[in-house]
């Protein structure tokens, strides 16, 4: 991989300016996530919300795939937000907390998906590299907080898909229940078939239905095939991205 950036099948993801630089977890996440049927019930278009969009890479890849979707990213780091814009995302400098207050115009802004490849370092050293620590670690945006806002701002019945660390994955799954999201899909990420579980990919549904059974498909992802390359699912859930 490039310093400066990234090339995909369809677009080159500059991200020489961003903290987080184009890595697998945000490949992941821009294939797995699912949105509502199209076009949503309230007869518009559907609305995606990147968190934390840092290079745009995840808000490109769903533009992508949803092209008459309207996707938007939200970044904390101007450098970051000025870079996805050149990746020709719609980005805005706002923190998830005050999102949409920066488009004053808008008074009912709903999102029918939301996508977010959190920071996750909960308690570990900080980075001296400031843009690094702000891009990993969850003081400026916990997990609480990312769950609070999101069901705030879903539609009836949008959804949040997520990537985390496979050992966060019950806490998570307690925080969503506490502002009615519901758990409907789980994968989880092994590097290796040898190695325990590195990230899980959950998405959620927001619903007021909390007596009513919800099942939950579950299936897992192994990365790395025997010879160290990509594994055939892999390629399968990465083929129209990946050259």
């Amino acid at each position: 991989m490039a310093s400066e950036g990234f090339q995909f099948k369809q677009f080159y993801i500059a991200h020489d300016r961003c903290a987080m630089k184009v890595g697998t977890d945000g490949v992941l996440l821009g294939c797995w996530a699912i949105t509502p049927p199209y076009p949503s019930p309230q007869g518009r278009g559907i609305r995606i919300l990147d968190v934390g969009t840092g290079s745009g890479l995840i808000a490109r890849m769903l533009m992508q795939r949803f092209p008459e979707a309207e996707v938007e990213g939200i970044d904390i780091d101007e450098a970051a937000v000025e870079q996805a814009r050149g990746n020709g995302v719609n980005a805005y400098l706002s923190s998830l907390q005050e999102w949409p207050n920066h488009k004053p115009q808008i008074t009912n802004h709903k999102y029918d998906l939301i996508v977010s490849n959190p920071p996750y370092f909960q308690n570990s050293l900080k980075n001296p590299d400031k843009g690094r620590e702000l891009a990993r670690h969850t003081d400026t945006l916990s997990y609480k907080e990312l769950l609070y806002h999101s069901a705030r701002l879903l539609s009836e019945h949008g959804r949040l898909a997520i990537i985390l660390p496979a050992e966060a994955e019950q806490e998570i799954r307690a925080l969503a229940a506490q502002h009615s999201l519901y758990l409907t899909r789980s994968t989880r990420v092994y590097s290796k078939e040898t190695k325990p579980a590195r990230r899980v990919l959950l998405l959620f549904e927001k619903s007021d239905y909390r007596d009513t059974d919800i099942s939950i498909a579950e299936d897992s992802l192994v990365l790395e095939d025997g010879k160290g390359g990509r594994s055939a699912a892999y390629q399968e859930i990465t083929k129209d991205f990946y050259l």
